[in-house]
């Protein structure tokens, strides 16, 4: 037993244990202590390392280890902001994300390079250099964004477009001026980093996503895809490296690479997020509060002049850009607000920019002392920028961040909180029991936290103590998988003679509006399977249904390929079966190709016009077309067809003849088939629905499905 000696505990402290207690406790109080005195969370952490860091009390240095983790949080950060935008805004916002890319680099590159020579009478290489720090920026408030749940918003997709522009741009003049102080840059040099960064770009977003979707096909272990997930973040770091750019680029472009395989509703997510927010990230908050030394400002006036316009000239370029990027595109304040507090943090780039302009020594004084690049007063100056730039960019993100998410709330209408979805899920298979909460977690809407139920049947003339372990071992199964994406689920077990019994009597108790049905992998879809249970479930329940048989994980899937009948929009289910197919693109970010007749089509494209999500459109007329998509599906594919009942306005014969298809074609793929929700449902929406679509079915049809996605 190794006892803690008393040498290990005076300043710095040296133990390790000692140290990383002091880490957890900071990472646990300082931001609750702060916030009540309306100070952000992350700035709590910067304020806390600036205290307990060797320019404050000297508690502890700032050491390898705590290098390390900072490191691993920055890269943690760029990497989230990749993972978590959505691609469909993102490609309608990309014209939108290059002028704003523009205004943040040309803006400050201009004001900060007119200021340091004619302000503060720095030559014009180190003006450049001094204004390419300026024009990068981190994305330290995202955490915030994230956090009251406006990630996904225009602005927000907009900033961190132009975060990846702006700070490869700023980081491109840093490699310039690097090799132009080495006598470097010449057309050898250009040829190179063009090369690199081309190959760079390749391997991360096309063979990571080969390499991603490989992995998750065939390792399902939680832990094992979590530190896959590590690995891709840091491989992408160090491809960048090489390529001659910041490790922040490679991770954010990692981030985009795995988008698509980690859904946002999955336990994938949740533990990366929480792992992240949990540790990595306040570890380089704290980190970056460590480099503070509140006694600059109190050294020399040269100090304090450098610190002064450095500060101002980053904050007021950035807003400048922000303003210009609202007054452009017409955003609101509020997202003027999340633009400037997301672009207004200087830290990551601006550092690496300012230790090497700082390393970069151009001659010697009279004296011998050694002329730098970047002196040691802007090396002060800007850990004096980094902190007021990182307070004002926590202020104005999270007020922006918090006023934007109460609009979008009172958008949502009162009748949000009422008629709340519950979806339904029988298990009776543990091979399928993960697949099936996914799914649930995948189609649901994001506000909704509690609405998935989990059921097994038991028979009830059957004394089986065995039947009813197993029967708990699966809803327990189903519990684990929906928690562990942050997600309640209730545990229904029933005793009954009758499966179709039970499952519409929990129906109709639990007031259940999605239903999930599971097929084994291994089997067929038969005619008996479906005959029972339009007989059965289907005539007595008034849900969506969908009847899911997964071949391969969902978040694996490349494409959806939606079979819509004609008149589809016709059935008063429409807008609720459709919304749970558009949650399936926004939660995983997979393409959905559409196949419909001309009309419905049309009523598509509009809705698609107004919620954009990743699809394609394509002409489906006669129900023999079927068969075509046999020569044209691939291996990760999901089929998606949608049903109807009889007597239907979308019905026909041809529906019969579904399990045959399936069967003889598409046996390798996944498939799901959708069953629209009929007349008799209570919520109000279906009723509002029922009567206008007698006078205007496509205008009141559309005006509930924009009520259900604001709800979402």
């Amino acid at each position: 037993m190794i006892l803690l000696n008393l040498s290990e505990t005076t300043l710095p402290l040296t133990n390790p244990v000692l140290k990383f207690l002091v880490i957890l406790v900071i990472i646990l109080f300082a931001p609750i202590l702060l916030n009540k005195i309306r100070i952000p969370h992350l700035l709590g952490l910067i304020i806390a390392g600036a205290v307990v860091g060797p320019n404050g009390i000297n508690l502890m240095t700032r050491d390898s280890g705590i290098i390390l983790s900072g490191t691993a949080g920055l890269l943690y950060i760029m990497f989230l902001a990749g993972l978590e935008i959505d691609l469909a805004d993102f490609r309608k916002n990309s014209r939108k994300s290059l002028v704003f890319g523009a205004y943040t680099f040309l803006i400050p590159m201009a004001v900060g390079t007119v200021s340091s020579v004619y302000v503060l009478g720095f030559t014009l290489i180190t003006s450049v250099l001094l204004a390419s720090m300026y024009a990068s920026h981190t994305l330290i408030a995202y955490p915030i964004v994230s956090k009251l749940g406006v990630a996904k918003n225009r602005a927000v997709n907009i900033t961190v477009g132009g975060t990846m522009i702006t700070d490869t741009l700023a980081l491109l003049v840093l490699a310039v001026i690097a090799g132009m102080t080495k006598g470097a840059v010449n057309a050898e040099f250009w040829i190179r980093l063009s090369i690199s960064l081309l190959i760079f770009g390749l391997i991360v977003l096309l063979v990571f996503p080969v390499i991603g979707r490989w992995f998750f096909k065939r390792f399902e272990d939680s832990v094992s895809q979590y530190i896959f997930v590590l690995v891709m973040v840091f491989s992408g770091a160090v491809l960048a490296e090489l390529a001659g750019v910041e490790a922040i680029i490679g991770a954010f472009l990692s981030g985009l690479a795995l988008n698509r395989l980690i859904p946002r509703t999955s336990p994938l997510m949740n533990r990366v997020e929480f792992v992240g927010n949990a540790i990595f990230i306040p570890f380089f908050l704290i980190g970056v509060g460590m480099l503070i030394d509140g006694r600059i400002f109190f050294r020399d006036l040269e100090t304090l002049k450098v610190a002064a316009v450095m500060t101002v000239v980053a904050t007021v370029a950035k807003y400048l850009a922000a303003w210009l990027t609202q007054k452009t595109f017409r955003f609101s304040a509020d997202e003027r607000r999340l633009i400037f507090g997301l672009s207004n943090a200087q830290a990551a780039a601006t550092l690496a920019a300012v230790l090497v302009g700082y390393n970069i020594i151009t001659g010697t004084t009279e004296t011998g002392e050694p002329i730098r690049l970047l002196n040691e007063a802007v090396l002060n100056g800007t850990i004096v920028m980094i902190l007021i730039t990182c307070t004002i960019a926590s202020f104005s993100a999270q007020k922006g961040a918090r006023n934007t998410a109460l609009a979008e709330a009172s958008e949502a209408g009162p009748e949000a909180g009422e008629n709340q979805e519950r979806i339904l899920i029988p298990v009776s298979n543990i091979e399928t029991t993960e697949e099936l909460i996914n799914l649930g977690l995948t189609v649901k809407s994001g506000h909704n936290k509690s609405g998935l139920y989990a059921l097994n049947i038991v028979n009830n003339n059957i004394d089986d103590e065995k039947a009813e372990k197993q029967a708990r071992k699966l809803l327990n199964k189903a519990a684990e998988t929906a928690v562990a994406a942050d997600n309640t689920l209730y545990e229904l077990l029933r005793y009954d003679l009758n499966i179709v019994n039970g499952i519409t009597g929990v129906v109709k108790e639990h007031k259940i509006t999605d239903l999930i049905l599971g097929l084994h992998h291994k089997k067929g879809l038969s005619d008996t399977f479906l005959g029972n249970l339009t007989e059965g479930i289907l005539t007595k329940c008034n849900t969506t249904t969908l009847i899911y048989k997964p071949a391969q994980p969902l978040a694996t899937i490349k494409r959806h390929l939606i079979m819509v009948p004609e008149n589809a929009e016709k059935e008063i289910g429409f807008p609720f079966w459709l919304i749970k197919v558009w949650n399936i693109a926004r939660n995983s970010g997979a393409m959905h190709v559409f196949y419909a007749a001309g009309e419905t089509l049309k009523f598509l494209r509009d809705i698609h016009a107004k919620h954009p999500i990743e699809c394609r459109f394509a002409e489906f007329g006669e129900w023999e077309d079927f068969l075509i998509l046999s020569r044209d599906i691939r291996s990760d594919d999901n089929l998606i067809i949608v049903m109807s009942r009889r007597d239907h306005p979308s019905y026909h014969g041809k529906m019969d003849q579904v399990p045959a298809y399936l069967n003889k074609y598409f046996q390798v793929n996944s498939f799901m088939l959708v069953y629209p929700m009929q007349t008799g449902v209570s919520d109000q929406f279906a009723i509002d629905l029922k009567n206008a679509s007698i006078l205007e079915p496509v205008d009141e049809i559309g005006k509930t499905i924009s009520r259900l996605f604001r709800r979402k």
